[in-house]
Parts: C-alpha cells; structure tokens; sequence
C-alpha cells in the first residue's frame, strides 16, 4: 500500500548524489502521502548505492515508525513536524551542500542579487537563528522542525511561496508539493547560494536586486499572465 511513495522516496534520494548536494550519507528526501496521514523516508546511514525502494522506511506525521525493517534517517521528525503543520507540502529534502550550508553556518540570509534568485523567489532565502539551549537538549530534531515554523511567522514568510530555508549553523531543508520538486527547490538554493557567494567575492558591495526586475522574472513563471515554459 505505500509502493508508491516508496519508489518516489527513492528515486529522489538518488537524485541527491548525481547533482552533487551530499557527500556520503548528509542528506535525506521523504515524500508524503497526504490520504494515509505517512510519509517514506531514506533509512538512517545507509549509503545511496545500497539503497532499494524497499529501503524506504514508512513514518506517521508523529513521527512513528509505520512500516519498514530499518531506522528512518535522523532527521525524521524534522520532516515529520513539517508535514503535520504544513498541509501543502508532499516532499522535503534535507541537505548539507556546500554553499549553502555555509551559509548557514555564518547565519546570513542569502541575498537576493540576480534573477536567478528572483525566478524562484521575491525574497531573500531565509536563515533561521540558532535554536536556543532549551530547544537544543529536549527533542532536537522535534524542535528543528519549530526552529523553522518559527522564523517564518515571525518574518511573516508564507511556506508556499518560500519552499526553502537555511537552519543557523546547520544547513538548508527544502520542499514542494512533491519529493521531486523538493529536490528542484534544494538544487536551485544550492546553485544561488554559490552565486551569491562568488557575487560578493568579485563585488563585496554589490546592491540587491532592485524590485522590478525581481517582479518581472517572479510574475513571467509564476504569475496570473506567466509565460515561461509550455504550459
């Protein structure tokens, strides 16, 4: 009964080491099914080419294990705490690439200076603070989940419009409608956040984007009138 959500489990696990966003284990996809109330996800610290869709482990948005012979991946209930807060969202990923986890690591919002940024996003992607001690030695992956929840209601950030974020001195998380677009969401924040990086590298003053540029490439994919692709 979760044949379905398992094969896209994997199928975008294995898309995670072809475009270059884990090295080793650091990274995790799951992929909701929204009727049965679970979610399949990649087993904890299995390498991606031992991995089969009966691999996938079945987890209720509790955070309880429903089906599956191995450990879910650490970060469960993260992914679990998302799904059960968020009704839009059927996929996370869960990386530690390189750029942007460094800039997780120095605690900035990754700024918004070309348009590559502005066809996904209008706004700057967002670093969530550093949880606090308290959060830390209770349920940390738990509270993960909130550290994100959090940051976006206090920047008044709506999740599906923004289908990414930076956890301060951890790494980015992001997500879709579907596990597949998740990885899309995770791949782009990856490519901007080196573009960002090599941008204050050649101009350490370079302006953000100023605003109609940031509307008009936003609105030609996703506006009432878009006109991009072939829909």
């Amino acid at each position: 009964m979760y044949t379905a959500i398992k094969e896209e489990a994997y199928y975008c696990n294995m898309q995670l080491p072809k475009l270059g966003l884990v090295l080793f284990t650091f990274g995790n996809v799951s992929v909701a099914d929204r009727e049965k109330g679970v979610f399949a996800i990649k087993p904890s610290g299995v390498p991606y080419e031992e991995l089969t869709p009966d691999h996938m482990v079945i987890v209720d948005f509790d955070g309880n294990t429903v089906a599956g012979d191995l450990r879910p991946s650490s970060d469960t209930r993260t992914h679990a705490v998302l799904y059960k807060h968020w009704d839009g969202i059927g996929g996370i990923t869960h990386t530690h690439s390189t750029y942007g986890t460094a800039w997780a690591q120095s605690q900035r919002d990754i700024p918004i200076f070309g348009t590559t940024h502005a066809d996904h996003l209008t706004v700057d992607i967002p670093c969530a603070p550093p949880m606090s001690d308290e959060m830390i030695v209770g349920n940390y992956e738990y509270e993960t989940g909130f550290q994100i929840m959090n940051h976006f209601e206090a920047q008044q950030l709506d999740y599906k419009e923004v289908e990414m974020v930076l956890v301060g001195n951890h790494a980015p998380f992001a997500w879709g409608k579907t596990g597949i677009k998740s990885v899309y969401n995770s791949a782009v924040l990856e490519t901007v956040a080196q573009m960002a990086y090599l941008t204050e590298q050649i101009n350490p003053k370079a302006p953000r984007l100023k605003d109609a540029l940031i509307n008009k490439h936003y609105d030609r994919k996703h506006g009432a009138d878009a006109y991009y692709g072939q829909s």
